[in-house]
C-alpha cells in the first residue's frame, strides 16, 4: 500500500473538485436527456449565486469567457476601443474583448499577480483579491475567486459588472460554465436580453461536459497510474469528441468557436448548484492546507503568496528554478503541479501576436511566467499528500 501512495499521481487539474457523489449526480443526467438544455435549475441557481453576494442579477452562461463578452456587449463600446487588462492572463479573457471588436491593451502586473496601475478589467488572481483597483467602473474578473471578500464584502460586488468562471479547475464547477452580475439596472437588461439571444449549447455539446466526471474518475485519472495512460485515453477522448478540449486551438489564435458565446444549459446548472452547495467546505479546506505550505516553506527560498484575503485556489509560489521542479515533480514523482502561468498569455501554446501581445511590453509578468508554480490546495488533496509535496520540494530549498 505505501509502494502505491507512493506513486498515486497528484494533480492540480484535472476537474480537481470532483467527488464520488459529483459522479454519480453526472451519471444520472447521462441518462435524463429531458433535463439537458432547459429546466428550473438555471433560475435557481441564477436566484442562490445573486443572493449569496448580495447582487441585483446574476445571468448564467456555458463559461466565464461567455459571461464577459456578454458584458462587454452589454456595455455596447464603440468598435476598437481600448480595453485594459493585466498581463499574466489566459486567453479566456484576451478572446471577448477580441471578439467584441475591441482593442485589448496590456497592463504589466506586481509580484503579487495582480496589476497596480489604472486597468479595465480587474484580475483577482489565483483567489487573491486586488483591493488597489476596485471602482464602480470596472469589470471584475473572479474566475479564480468565489467565496474572496474584502471588509466582509465579496468581489463581484465592487464594480460596473463582475463574471465567475465554472470550468473544470476553477472554485467550484460543472466543467464548462460562467456567470455574469451586475447591480446596474439598464445592464441587468441587456444581459438578460444577450442570454436569451445566445441560445443554448447542442446537446452534443452538454453530453461532452456531463461525460468528464464519470470517465475522469473510472478511467483517465485511475489510468494515469500506468505508463500515462490515463493522459493517453484523456488525449484519444478529445480527438473523438467524446470530451471537450479546456480551450480550443481556435481561441488559441483569437477565433470563435461555434459553441461560444451560449446560454448555460440547465444540466450543467444542477452540476454547478451542486458544487455549489460544498462552496464553504472547498474554500475552508484550500485555506487550511495553505496553512500547511506557510508553516512549511516560511523562511526558505521560495516566494510565497499574500494571506490576507486569500482563498488559494491555488497557492502560487515563485522561485527561481520553478520549470525544473514543475518537470521533476511530474516525471519522477507522479506530483503535476500547477503552470500558471509559463507564458504572459496562457496557454504557452496560444498566438501571442493574435493576442495583439508585444514581447517585452510586460517585463514583470514575463518574469513571473519563468518562476511560477502552483501547489494543490483542492479538495481531494488530503494533508498527506501535501506532506509529500512539501519532501518533494524540499530538496530545492
Amino acid at each position: 500500500m505505501k509502494v502505491f501512495n507512493k506513486f498515486k499521481p497528484i494533480s492540480i487539474s484535472l476537474s480537481p473538485n470532483v467527488q464520488k457523489d459529483d459522479v454519480v449526480l453526472a451519471l444520472k443526467l447521462l441518462f435524463q436527456p429531458w433535463k439537458w438544455k432547459n429546466g428550473l435549475a438555471i433560475k435557481t441557481f441564477e436566484n442562490n449565486f445573486a443572493k449569496y453576494l448580495g447582487v441585483k442579477y446574476a445571468f448564467s452562461f456555458n463559461s466565464g469567457r461567455s459571461a464577459l463578452y456578454a458584458i462587454l456587449k452589454a456595455l455596447n463600446l464603440p468598435k476598437g476601443s481600448d480595453v485594459k487588462l493585466q498581463a499574466f492572463t489566459c486567453n479566456a479573457v484576451v478572446n471577448p474583448i477580441l471578439w467584441a471588436g475591441l482593442s485589448p491593451i496590456y497592463v504589466d502586473c506586481a509580484t503579487d499577480f495582480n496589476a497596480e496601475s489604472k486597468i479595465d478589467i480587474v484580475q483577482h488572481t489565483f483567489g487573491l483579491p486586488n483591493e488597489k483597483l476596485l471602482n464602480q467602473n470596472v469589470i471584475e474578473d473572479c474566475a479564480h475567486a468565489l467565496g474572496a471578500e474584502i471588509n466582509g464584502r465579496k468581489v463581484g460586488t465592487f464594480g460596473k459588472a463582475g463574471f465567475f468562471s465554472f470550468s473544470r479547475d476553477k472554485v467550484i464547477s460543472c466543467v464548462y460554465g460562467g456567470m455574469a452580475v451586475t447591480n446596474d439596472d439598464e445592464l441587468g437588461k441587456k444581459l438578460e436580453a444577450l442570454q436569451i439571444e445566445f441560445g443554448m449549447p447542442s446537446n452534443f455539446w452538454t453530453r461532452q461536459q456531463i461525460m468528464h466526471p464519470v470517465l475522469l474518475h473510472f478511467f483517465i485519472l485511475p489510468l494515469y497510474n500506468f505508463l500515462d495512460l490515463g493522459k493517453v485515453f484523456l488525449v484519444a477522448s478529445q480527438w473523438f469528441h467524446i470530451l471537450s478540449k479546456a480551450v480550443s486551438w481556435q481561441e488559441k489564435r483569437g477565433l470563435r468557436p461555434d459553441y461560444f458565446p451560449k446560454a448555460l444549459p440547465n444540466a450543467l446548472a444542477i452540476m454547478a448548484q451542486h458544487q455549489f452547495n460544498k462552496l464553504e467546505k472547498f474554500n475552508a479546506h484550500r485555506k487550511k492546507i495553505a496553512e500547511f505550505y506557510y508553516q512549511e516553506l516560511s523562511g526558505t527560498n521560495f516566494v510565497l503568496p499574500k494571506k490576507e484575503n486569500n482563498i488559494f485556489l491555488r497557492f502560487a509560489v515563485q522561485h527561481p528554478k520553478a520549470i525544473e521542479i514543475l518537470y521533476e515533480a511530474w516525471h519522477h514523482e507522479k506530483i503535476l503541479l500547477g503552470d500558471w502561468y509559463t507564458t504572459p498569455i496562457a496557454p504557452d501554446d496560444t498566438k501571442m501576436e493574435e493576442m495583439k501581445y508585444v514581447a517585452g511590453s510586460c517585463p514583470n509578468a514575463e518574469w513571473l511566467a519563468k518562476r511560477t508554480l502552483n501547489l494543490p490546495t483542492h479538495i481531494n488533496i488530503s494533508m498527506n499528500d501535501a506532506r509529500r509535496i512539501i519532501n518533494f520540494l524540499k530538496k530545492f530549498i
